[in-house]
Order: structure tokens, then sequence, then C-alpha cells
């Protein structure tokens, strides 16, 4: 299908607005509205909360507030319109009583509860509807969502963390942070952007990790699950008595793919994992990562606890600075 410069301009304008809602909305997906007529802007609006308007109700309620007449308006929307009840009214509704003309979509949803009747409505009514435009770029931005939604299973990223030989650990003291402090600042907007985080048994017992969001402003905190089939790791340990939620995994998950499923069922769609090199190897064996995030430091520890990583199985590479240290996330 043909787009105009002006069509691109404004769902790449939708997608943009849409990253507002990041780290704030899931299991909702990240989604932007742009609302047109007559050729000019006349309102925006993104998901930016649980609970909060949808993208197309908001940009609807801001067009009111400016005093816009909406109808015969053209929404560009990043994901096709809900046509069901959930926490909001349906958005195909919201669009029918504003008069909407036209509804320009990026990618259809694969929901169960949508998979095409927002379009389906839509287009009964008498709206215009095309879809699949800059449906890549809103796909890559919606990636944890579209992956859940097919697959039942959250997309998996990797974190680890190495000196400048690939150690993880220096073995000559207390375990400790060796990043910047920039660079745990990015850790954080990470944790963020994830539903949950996983670490194994000896994580927690050499670290007593707290695995939670404190560098940067965040409504929720992720889920900590920790991997733990001898029941070893402390009663005191922080991710079990500071009142955080946390899922203490004793079962023996040799196929790992049945947790993956439970945290799908939870409604997990980023699953970030922190751990050490044998639960890291795990999922790297059984081939169940997505994004395989590296972070190299420049310094060298004394007593090195060197790891290695079969990566060879990832498509896409790219190169990142993360305050001093260099990053490299790997992704399939």
């Amino acid at each position: 299908m043909d787009w105009s410069v002006a069509d691109l301009k404004h769902m790449a304008r939708a997608i943009e607005v849409a990253e507002r809602g990041r780290g704030k909305v899931s299991p909702n997906p990240l989604v932007g509205c742009v609302l047109v007529k007559d050729g000019e802007v006349i309102a925006e609006g993104w998901h930016d909360h649980i609970g909060g308007l949808h993208a197309e109700q908001m940009a609807i309620h801001d067009a009111e507030q400016n005093g816009h007449n909406t109808n015969g308006a053209t929404a560009y929307v990043t994901l096709e319109p809900c046509n069901h009840f959930g926490r909001t009214p349906p958005c195909t509704e919201a669009l029918l009583w504003a008069g909407i003309g036209e509804v320009i979509i990026a990618c259809e949803d694969p929901n169960p509860l949508v998979r095409g009747n927002g379009i389906k409505v839509l287009e009964q009514a008498g709206i215009k509807v095309r879809i699949g435009l800059m449906a890549d770029e809103a796909s890559i931005q919606m990636r944890e969502f579209l992956h859940w939604c097919n697959n039942r299973r959250p997309w998996v990223t990797v974190k680890v963390a190495v000196d400048a030989n690939y150690s993880v650990d220096d073995r000559a003291g207390d375990a400790g942070r060796f990043t910047s402090e920039q660079c745990l600042t990015k850790v954080h907007h990470l944790r963020k952007d994830c539903c949950a985080i996983l670490v194994g048994a000896e994580t927690v017992i050499r670290d007593n990790p707290a695995l939670t969001i404190r560098l940067v402003d965040s409504k929720r905190q992720p889920l900590r699950v920790i991997i733990d089939p001898n029941n070893r790791i402390p009663k005191d340990a922080k991710v079990l008595i500071d009142g955080g939620a946390t899922r203490h995994l004793t079962d023996d998950f040799n196929g790992i793919e049945s947790m993956l499923d439970l945290l799908g069922d939870l409604e997990i769609q980023r699953l970030l994992v922190e751990g050490g090199p044998k639960t890291i190897n795990k999922f790297i064996e059984q081939n169940l990562i997505d994004e395989f995030i590296l972070i190299r430091s420049s310094i060298t520890h004394k007593e090195p606890y060197i790891a290695s990583f079969d990566l060879s199985n990832f498509d896409e590479k790219k190169e990142e600075k993360w305050g001093d240290e260099k990053v490299t996330i790997f992704t399939r």
C-alpha cells in the first residue's frame, strides 16, 4: 500500500507518544494515537497507565478539551482498537462516538480478545480502515506484548556484567558491584521495563540482592523469581523479607519451559534474567533467550570467576555505551 509523507509523519508521531507509557502500562501494550483533520493535527493520546484512558480515548478527550470537532477526522493508531470491555470501555465505541472518518493502524492486535474484531466493527460502521503503516517499527515497540500474545510466554532478556577478561565476580572479597553509577541507572531503567526479574539460588546466597527499582521513578516493582530447587536460600534473604512480591520456586525446573509457561499465565510479558552463569547457561542451552545484554567493564578482577556464554544463535547485535561500560545487545 502506498503511504503519503504525511501518513508516515503522523504514524511516526503516534509511535513517539506511545513511549510515554513505557514501564507503566504492562500487561497492556504501548499504544499511541494522533488525530488529524483537514491536514492538521488536532490531538494526541497514549496509554499512560493501567486503568487510565487508552490512546484513542485520550486523544478524543484532548481534542474536546481544546475545542476541536473530531467529526470526519483521521485517527493514526499504533495498534488495532479494542472492541471489548476491560478496565475501560471499547476504543471502537469512542471512535464511533467521535465521528472518526478513517482509522489508519500500524499493527493488528493478536490478543484473543481482539484479533480483527476491532477492525471489523469499524468497517461495518462505515469507517475506512487501512492497516500496516510502519508496522515493523510499531511491532518492535510492542515486541514483548506481541510475543506474549503469540506464545503465552514472556520475552526473555538476559543481563550480565563482566570485567575486562569476562569475569562475572571477584572472589577476592565479598560480592559487590563493579560498574559505574551511570550504568547502574541504565540497569534500573531496564528493570522498570520488565515485569519480573529472575535469579538462581547462588546469586541470592552470594549477593543477597533486593532486585528492585530504586534509581528511577516507578509506580510498580517487578515480581522477583528465585529458582531454588534445593531450598537453599537463607530465610532472611532480602527477597523474602522486604515485603515485595516474590515467587520462590523450589521445584526442579530442568526443562525451564514449564517455568516460562507459569510466568506467561501470570501475564509476565518481559522477564529479566540477572542470575549467574549456571542459570544463564540453562536458558542458553534450551534456546529460550530472546535478548542478551552483555555489559563489559574496563576493570580487572583480582580473583576472577570467568564465565563463558555461547551466543552463536543470535542473529543481530548492536553496541551501546552505558556510562563507562561497553554494552553489546544480542537479539534473535
